[in-house]
C-alpha cells in the first residue's frame, strides 16, 4: 500500500483510465487494513502477551515500546486521513463514474496528512525492521521466533 501510494499512483497520468482503478484498489485495500488494525488492537488488549524482549539497555527497551506505540499511532492516522480524503474527494462517486477524477488531491487537507504520515510510517517501519534484525543477528536472542504462531 505504501509503495502504491508513493510510487504507483503518482506515476500514472490523471487522464489514464487505469489511475481510477488503481486508486480504487488502494482505497479499498486501505479500508481492509483499517479493519484489520481494529481487530489487531482488540486482540492486543484482550490476549496474553509474552514478556517484553530485553535489548540489554533500559533506553533501548523504552525505545522499543515507543516505536510500537508510534507504529499503531501512524497506522491509525493513515486510516483516518485516508477515510477523510475518500470522503472529501467524493471518491465513491469517482469510482462509480458519477464524478470526474480530481486533478489535484492536495486541495484536500487530509491528503497532506496522509502523505506525511506515510513517509513517517515508512521510516518507522525501517527502524522497526532494523531493530528486529539487530536482535536476530547481533544479539542472537532469537526474537523473530517469538513472533510466530503459538510462540511465547
Amino acid at each position: 500500500m505504501l509503495g502504491a501510494g508513493k510510487v504507483l499512483i503518482p506515476g500514472i497520468p490523471a487522464d489514464d483510465p487505469q489511475k481510477a482503478f488503481v486508486l480504487q484498489t488502494h482505497a479499498y485495500i486501505g479500508g481492509l487494513i483499517a479493519v484489520l488494525l481494529v481487530v489487531r488492537l482488540i486482540l492486543r488488549f484482550t490476549t496474553k502477551k509474552p514478556a517484553p524482549a530485553d535489548a540489554g539497555n533500559a533506553f533501548l527497551n523504552f525505545l522499543a515500546k515507543a516505536v510500537h506505540f508510534i507504529l499503531y499511532l501512524l497506522l491509525i492516522g493513515m486510516a483516518v486521513s485516508g477515510l477523510g480524503l475518500f470522503q472529501q474527494a467524493n471518491l465513491q462517486a469517482v469510482f462509480s463514474g458519477d464524478a470526474p477524477y480530481p486533478q489535484d488531491f492536495f486541495q484536500y487537507l487530509p491528503r497532506l496528512g496522509h502523505g506525511l504520515l506515510s513517509t513517517l510510517l515508512v521510516l518507522t517501519i525501517l527502524l522497526h525492521a532494523g531493530a528486529a534484525l539487530y536482535h536476530q543477528f547481533v544479539r542472537r536472542d532469537n526474537l523473530l521466533a517469538r513472533m510466530w504462531f503459538g510462540r511465547r
